[in-house]
């Protein structure tokens, strides 16, 4: 695990990511780089990519245009509305079928952080109950995803919410994206979305 030592830095529960090795998965002007499944609304604002609910009110997802493996993620998000939204990785999509694992964001009280299975096994862990408070309403909030093998942790805000190990995770292969969720009045803002490539 050599190489991890020189992606992050590990202390109590804070993790801080050097940005040798990082690349910009969004540009902060528009979606070069990504691909855009369904009828939902994905567009830059102010510097900032926006996902929000269409009139189909239907599941909505915009993927990056190639898979990526072992990896560090590091993204912020801000949720409006009803903010029910996740970053897939490992992930494959038909029309807007996808199936792969979702790291949730969601609303106060509903597991952001957690590891969600599409189309699958459901839900495979979430965080503990007293974490929940991590999540900061309306605002700003920090993430990030570290996935090596078979093994995935999230933090969010500086805290780890969860730690799993999972053999069928190990062997999965795809992209990575962001979600719309269905049921429309939904609106998320994510920023600084970069990428730092493990072996």
């Amino acid at each position: 695990m050599k190489y991890l030592l020189t992606a992050i830095v590990i202390l109590g529960s804070f993790v801080f990511a050097t940005p040798t090795g990082f690349k910009k998965l969004f540009n902060g002007k528009d979606l070069s780089g990504w691909k855009v499944h369904g009828t939902e609304k994905w567009y830059v604002d102010n510097k900032e990519l926006i996902c929000e609910s269409g009139p189909d009110k239907q599941y909505g997802y915009l993927s990056t245009d190639q898979p990526y493996h072992n990896f560090l993620l590091e993204l912020e998000f801000k949720q409006e509305a009803d903010g029910n939204s996740g970053v897939f990785f490992r992930s494959g999509i038909e029309g807007t079928t996808i199936n792969g694992w979702q790291v949730e964001v969601a609303p106060p009280d509903h597991n952001t952080g957690g590891i969600y299975e599409s189309y699958g096994r459901g839900w495979l862990i979430k965080p503990s109950p007293e974490k929940e408070k991590i999540l900061k309403a309306n605002s700003w909030n920090k993430m990030k995803i570290l996935v090596v093998n078979d093994k995935v942790t999230t933090w969010l805000n500086g805290t780890e919410m969860i730690s799993l190990s999972d053999e069928k995770i190990g062997k999965g292969k795809g992209f990575i994206a962001l979600q719309i969720h269905d049921g429309g009045g939904i609106k998320v803002r994510w920023k600084n979305i970069r990428i730092k490539e493990l072996k």
